[in-house]
């Protein structure tokens, strides 16, 4: 693993639950601000479930790479609903 790819999990794996940065904050924050795509790049790769890629999200605002959905449609209309809609589900006992 690079040094810089370090670096992004580092960073992704601080952003706090509820919370999402863009992949240029995360580039910014890793050390080498133009590399928002290499960012992008390295999350692709990722399999390790402790590192919430989910939390990363492009500066317009939309999902990336990284999606429970692969659309493009902005965080709070695609999975704001799906979690508040599934966590009514579990409260129904019957």
């Amino acid at each position: 693993m690079t040094p810089f790819a370090q670096a992004v999990y580092d960073v992704v794996r601080r952003i706090p639950k509820g919370q999402t940065m863009t992949y240029k904050d995360v580039a910014v924050a890793a050390g080498r601000p133009r590399a928002y795509r290499g960012v992008g790049n390295i999350l692709n790769k990722n399999y390790d479930p402790s590192i919430p890629c989910h939390r990363v999200i492009r500066s317009d605002g939309t999902t990336g790479g990284y999606s429970l959905l692969k659309t493009k449609l902005p965080i709070s209309v695609t999975l704001i609903p799906w979690f508040e809609s599934r966590s009514q589900r579990k409260r129904k006992i019957f």
